[in-house]
């Protein structure tokens, strides 16, 4: 184990009021963990549900499991996997065919605690229509798939929309402004999702963009012992990102993202050659005022492709894009490696514009996440602006 490190920040050269760091490069410098708290294995899926562009659809099976073998952090309480003994829908009635998109979009509709019947082996659920939170059924919506359901998007549908500021899924009741609204807590666990694209969705006055296989904006979002296999945005955007996730709070009061933080526990994002996330930004997690605990997960094999950074077309945050104000992220017994970004932070892109958020690095492993175009001194494959430098505490940060 190593000692505890405490590495020195780049300045910021010039940030954006909510959209992140310059594209000036920071001196050179450059990378998990499992427990599978939702169950066990790994959430499979048979069949071919469509393809991305000309590539093959991809196959789930061929994929590795949830979260990091190396990986044993305990789980808090407020990240466990939910309880789904008595749920609200299940979808199926014990064969493959009997499990559909349709019925899994008119599920999330009603929201509650969503469950699948496919029969016993894996099996994937084509989503060629994206299905949408609505902010007025319940407070909390949990999907769990058992360990044997797939979400495909096919290469052509984004598979899961929450927005507390989209009219049209009902803004949810209560004071204040719909960006930091509770909303609903949305859940995914025991579950895969792959070929999710959100390319050619508009940034909008919601910011409807990003996030290919799940973009969420107010609420709050937890994601247990699942996966995210290539799924994608648009490969241009000075803040667009998230090809797996995008989560939106846009914190309008102070301490508002970290006491709502979002948890990845046991999850894998990418994993393997062949089977990463891309975006312009963050190609596996992209955010702006959200704070996010990724526990016993891996980060590998994931893209930033835009050019430029945030004065150009993107390319920060090759696994995590973080920005905002008052934001946390804490990585714990995790794995980040292989990734890659085109401008800034292969592993991870960090940026607090008003410099008062922190980043933590605990009991994890960084290596093989190679420099772009800028990185924060002393600190390989990581871009950081905060109100002090990275805590590494018993981890490796490599090259």
């Amino acid at each position: 184990m190593l000692a505890a490190a405490f590495i020195t920040l780049a300045n910021c050269v010039a940030c954006g009021s909510d959209g992140g760091a310059s594209s000036s490069p920071a001196n050179a410098g450059s990378p998990g963990s499992a427990g599978s708290p939702g169950g066990a294995g790994s959430p499979g899926g048979a069949g071919s549900p469509g393809s991305a562009g000309s590539s093959p659809a991809t196959n789930p099976q061929d994929g590795p499991p949830a979260g990091y073998s190396d990986g044993h952090a305990p789980i808090p309480a407020a990240a466990a996997a939910e309880d789904v003994s008595n749920p609200t829908t299940v979808i199926g009635t014990g064969t493959p065919a009997s499990c559909t998109g349709d019925a899994f979009v008119a599920a999330v509709a009603q929201g509650g605690v969503i469950t699948f019947n496919c029969g016993p082996d894996p099996v994937t659920i084509a989503v060629t229509s994206t299905a949408k939170v609505f902010n007025d059924k319940s407070t909390k919506l949990v999907i769990d798939g058992g360990n044997k359901v797939t979400l495909s998007g096919g290469g052509k549908t984004r598979i899961l929309y929450m927005s507390t500021c989209d009219k049209a899924q009902v803004y949810p009741p209560g004071p204040g402004d719909c960006n930091t609204n509770p909303g609903v807590q949305l859940v995914v666990q025991n579950i895969t999702f792959i070929d999710g694209s959100a390319k050619g969705i508009a940034e909008g006055t919601n910011n409807g963009a990003g996030g290919g296989a799940i973009h969420a904006q107010g609420g709050s979002l937890k994601v247990v012992n699942s996966r995210f296999f290539n799924n994608v945005c648009d490969d241009l955007g000075s803040d667009l990102g998230g090809g797996a996730i995008r989560k939106l709070d846009y914190l309008v009061a102070s301490g508002a993202g970290p006491s709502r933080p979002v948890w990845i526990v046991g999850s894998t994002f990418g994993g393997e050659a062949g089977l990463g996330n891309s975006c312009a930004n963050g190609g596996a997690l992209s955010s702006i005022g959200v704070s996010w605990n990724i526990i016993n997960t891996v980060l590998s094999n994931n893209t930033a492709v835009g050019h430029g950074a945030n004065s150009g077309q993107g390319g920060n945050g090759g696994a995590i894009y973080n920005d905002g104000n008052e934001i946390v992220l804490n990585v714990t017994s995790s794995l980040i490696e292989n990734n890659m970004a085109n401008e800034g932070g292969s592993a991870i892109f960090f940026v607090s514009n008003n410099m008062t958020g922190s980043i933590t690095i605990k009991d994890s492993l960084t290596q093989n996440n190679p420099r772009g175009t800028f990185e924060t001194p002393d600190l390989p494959g990581f871009y950081v602006i905060a109100k002090a430098p990275a805590q590494l505490i018993n981890s490796q940060i490599l090259r």
